[in-house]
């Protein structure tokens, strides 16, 4: 299949077999509903208005879904209609003769991307953060209870997850201050006051919940496997001294509820659908809530890269290259055991994987694994720039994409810059 309607070279992150779906705006039109195709964003609200998703069962109003600043309304119709609406835009795209395509001005329905301002795809209600890669999990277990206390021994059985902040997530590109808090440099001394000095980035990815369930009334996995609208790219920024002063007994507070970035684009699951793989062997077998009913794999084969440019120079330098493939607990997994206890999920809401870190240590998804919680120096190539954790002004960037065969389903960029601490 080709998109005809405008140019995409074969590089693009968004070919006709994406199509993810984005919030944006543009100087003349507030934010609404986008898809990204090439280098261009089209304007679902204007084309709804051209009856392209006439006839859709279950879309009733695509311009009433469209025109909204949020995804939610159109994450709550479920699989169906999602897989209706991205058929009629494929049509559209590929087909010269497409009816829709002869009424239309294509400057009144297709806008560029250096033209669009992104906004959050969603208004994200509630938002769990998932600790679903055992690589990393068992090196950070290492470094802080050694080798034969690495892994709690409830983590082979369930996604172990904590509740996370939904106010502080923000789409790439949102500059976040270093935050302050207590910390305990010195364990022999009483804590101290002020900004963290060991601020980090998270490898992550994270799925948005399309319809949901009731309260009360778990998801089977097929159940959670169908109710996953899409995915982006996360990056939950992590204050290391701040959390290990105050994350006993509860988990982690302020040293990850000041800010977390989003990726702007929402590839579908109907995309990803090439692209699933084996997940990594499960021993012991999880209990059948977690792996009965299902015979396709749970792995999706994600390339991931993070990249740092340094306050000390305007180049990008190469810090970790992973794989979404190397996470032990799938996503349907993860949202199954989220609804299993009756707790009710909601369209917008945002679940993350938690850093997701390889076997090999260019594959570590985290400066706190990469430097092995500041023990060694992290080489920034030949610029003989060096860092443990990320210092003032220095910009994070991740992105993704799966590759076809003359194709890649791309997830654009999740960036990030880490201002100054405010004085307190």
């Amino acid at each position: 299949m080709e998109c005809t309607f405008v140019s995409v070279s074969p590089l693009s992150d968004f070919p006709i077999q994406n199509l993810p779906f984005g919030v944006y705006s543009t100087s003349g039109n507030s934010a609404r509903v986008g898809v990204a195709i090439g280098d261009h964003v089209l304007d679902l609200s204007a084309l709804s208005t051209l009856g392209l998703f006439a006839g859709i069962d279950g879309l009733e109003s695509g311009y009433e879904v469209f025109s909204k600043p949020y995804l939610n309304d159109f994450m709550a119709l479920g699989r169906p209609v999602w897989r209706a609406v991205r058929k009629q835009l494929q049509e559209f795209l590929s087909n010269d003769r497409h009816p829709v395509r002869q009424q239309v001005d294509k400057s009144l329905v297709c806008v560029e991307l250096s033209k669009a301002t992104m906004h959050l795809p969603a208004k994200i209600g509630d938002y769990t953060d998932f600790y679903a890669s055992r690589e990393h999990a068992t090196n950070v277990g290492v470094m802080f209870r050694g080798k034969d206390n690495a892994l709690m021994p409830n983590w082979t059985h369930l996604p172990v997850g904590y509740h996370g902040r939904a106010s502080s997530v923000v789409v790439s590109g949102t500059p976040l201050h270093r935050p302050n808090g207590q910390r305990r440099p010195d364990a022999s001394k009483p804590p101290v006051f002020g900004p963290s000095v060991r601020l980090d980035y998270e490898l992550e990815m994270a799925f948005f919940v399309g319809p949901g369930n009731d309260l009360g009334s778990p998801m089977s996995l097929e159940e959670a496997e169908d109710c996953i609208f899409g995915v982006v790219l996360m990056n939950d920024w992590s204050a290391r001294d701040i959390q290990a002063w105050e994350y006993v007994p509860l988990g982690p507070f302020l040293g990850k509820n000041f800010g977390t970035t989003v990726s702007p684009w929402v590839v579908t699951m109907d995309a990803l659908e090439p692209f699933r793989v084996a997940q990594p062997l499960q021993d012991p077998t999880p209990l059948p809530y977690l792996s009965s009913g299902l015979g396709t794999p749970g792995g999706y084969d994600i390339s991931l890269e993070v990249h740092i440019k340094p306050h000390e120079g305007s180049e990008y330098h190469l810090l970790t290259k992973s794989n979404l493939k190397y996470m032990y607990w799938a996503l349907r997994q993860q949202l199954a055991h989220h609804s299993v206890s009756g707790c009710n999920m909601r369209p917008g809401d945002l679940c993350g994987t938690g850093t997701i870190s390889g076997p090999t240590e260019d594959s570590f998804g985290s400066m706190l694994e990469l430097s092995w919680s500041g023990q060694k120096d992290i080489s920034l190539g030949a610029s003989g720039v060096t860092r443990k954790f990320i210092d003032d002004n220095d910009v994070i960037r991740i992105t993704g994409h799966c590759q076809g065969d003359g194709f890649r389903i791309g997830f654009g960029e999740c960036v990030g810059q880490i201002l100054p601490a405010k004085h307190i």
